[in-house]
């Protein structure tokens, strides 16, 4: 098992900047990849970013390219997500999740744990 905990959400005005934490603990050396996922109300959950738990190899949607940053820190068993120049559209909430097997996945079928979700809000 895989027990994953968001934070770093809330209430923020356009233009701002958010860093979103995820700590992972248990079967940690069993994580492949972690990627960061939204779902917007009324909207499917996509992923966002996803980095390599050991590579730091780093995969991101196109509609976040240049204003996510996903980082990890083994060390502290954390993964990061930096927001930049937040807009409404990013108004959502962020799950993180673990995926276990070789291969970075881009559907949540890929992933096996998943935190609880922290939720973002971006007033215009």
């Amino acid at each position: 098992q895989v027990q994953l905990v968001e934070s770093g959400g809330g209430l923020v005005q356009a233009g701002d900047s958010l860093r979103l934490s995820c700590g992972a603990s248990g079967r940690t050396p069993s994580i492949y990849a972690m990627g960061w996922f939204r779902q917007a109300p009324g909207k499917e959950r996509e992923l966002v970013a996803a980095i390599t738990w050991r590579g730091g190899s780093t995969t991101y949607a196109d509609s976040v390219k240049g204003r996510f940053i996903i980082s990890r820190d083994n060390a502290q068993n954390t993964v990061y997500l930096q927001i930049n120049s937040l807009n409404p559209e990013d108004t959502a909430v962020y799950y993180c999740a673990a995926d276990l097997n070789v291969g970075v996945g881009r559907q949540t079928v890929d992933y096996h744990y998943w935190g609880q979700g922290t939720q973002v809000t971006v007033s215009s």
